[in-house]
């Protein structure tokens, strides 16, 4: 993921620290799987490692492949947070969405409460081990209009179905009122902004704090609630390449990641969210919304009131990402470079928008979804 993936202020995050011998002993232990090779895969406050198992020992047929994720010892404490999460996956999967699913360990359960670690005290961290879903993360490719669109449509497609068919008596702990990266909490980001310093931002991130206070936070009863997804970022979206053609690539997204940002939230925030993050690896990035826009839309057509509102939800967003890396980065500088990926282009996309204009930007946003309603747009259907 990129700089959005820790649930709580980062400080009272305790990282899972396993080395790849204990890794390995606890899948055989935990999942009676023999591990043929085992590596570390980036996480932001989690640890996860890619694994493979020999196909005997009752794993024929199934998936060789896994990640091994240890939820970190903060987290771990929600067992039913985690438990939604999954069940959420498995249900995607079975609705046709390209999401991860868990392996069952040894006694049936989709997860299992592990001590473990050389951290401080006796931690306990919430194990489980996930398909391992093959694909390029969006952030490293050139992503088209096309892909653009696909992943607007995928937003409120996977938004639709959890929100109409995920009725696990987990559900409930979805409803997380203070999580900082709910996008209705833009207003929590008081309390950390003293982690930009005097930076030249300050003074932009606390107007689009106040304005959100102001225009977005009354507004909220009148948007239609679901559950989000909350983070389908350019790191979080795997796509295939699926064209004969590198002068025209054409992309299938592959796999949905990372669901640990998922609660009770509104449409509109889904697409506002994958707004942003399309935009932070773009070279034209105001233009870019306007595509995820109309994909989004081709399923869920907005309000006037939450079409209103998309502005200072994607400038909250970006607001959000910005203001928690930096903090994160003051507690953990070894990090800082890993953390600080959305930051390189973050800030210049945050500045663009307001030197443009609410106005400007949103006559961008909705003429492109505009054109894409009169006409089929290429690669409408499944991205191939």
């Amino acid at each position: 993921m990129s700089s959005s993936g820790n649930a709580s202020p980062p400080q009272t995050l305790t990282k899972p620290a396993l080395g790849e011998k204990e890794a390995t002993e606890l899948v055989g232990r935990v999942f009676g799987l023999a591990v043929s090779w085992i590596g570390p895969l980036p996480s932001y406050d989690d640890q996860n490692f890619q694994v493979r198992v020999s196909r005997g020992g009752g794993a024929a047929g199934g998936a060789d492949e896994y990640v091994l994720k240890i939820t970190n010892a903060e987290d771990s404490r929600q067992p039913d947070l985690i438990e939604a999460q999954t069940r959420a996956m498995m249900l995607l999967s079975a609705e046709g969405f390209p999401s991860p699913t868990p392996r069952l360990t040894k006694d049936g359960r989709i997860m299992c409460l592990q001590s473990g670690g050389t951290g401080p005290g006796h931690n306990k961290y919430m194990v489980r081990l996930l398909t391992y879903l093959p694909g390029t993360p969006v952030a490293k490719i050139a992503a088209n209009t096309e892909l653009f669109y696909e992943i607007g449509k995928l937003a409120a497609r996977l938004d639709k179905a959890l929100s109409e068919k995920f009725h696990h008596p987990s559900v409930k702990s979805l409803h997380r009122g203070q999580f900082i990266w709910n996008l209705a909490n833009v207003p929590l980001l008081d309390q950390y902004i003293y982690a930009l310093g005097q930076s030249q931002y300050r003074g932009l991130v606390q107007h689009v704090i106040e304005q959100f206070k102001g225009k977005v936070t009354p507004k909220l009863s009148h948007f239609r609630p679901c559950i989000n997804h909350g983070d389908l970022n350019d790191h979080n979206i795997l796509v295939d390449s699926c064209s004969a053609s590198p002068e025209q690539p054409q992309y299938r997204v592959s796999g949905i990641l990372d669901f640990s940002d998922m609660s009770y939230g509104y449409y509109v925030f889904e697409v506002a969210i994958a707004m942003m993050y399309m935009m932070v690896e773009s070279p034209d990035p105001l233009s870019v919304g306007g595509h995820v826009l109309a994909g989004f839309e081709s399923v869920l057509p907005l309000t006037l009131e939450e079409r209103g509102a998309l502005f200072l939800l994607v400038s909250g967003r970006f607001a959000q990402s910005l203001v928690i890396a930096a903090h994160t980065a003051l507690h953990y500088p070894e990090n800082r470079d890993y953390l600080m990926i959305t930051a390189k282009t973050g800030w210049k996309h945050l500045t663009a928008m307001f030197e443009a204009g609410q106005e400007a930007v949103e006559q961008t946003w909705f003429g492109t979804a505009r054109a894409y309603a009169s006409r089929a747009p290429a690669g409408s259907g499944d991205g191939c």
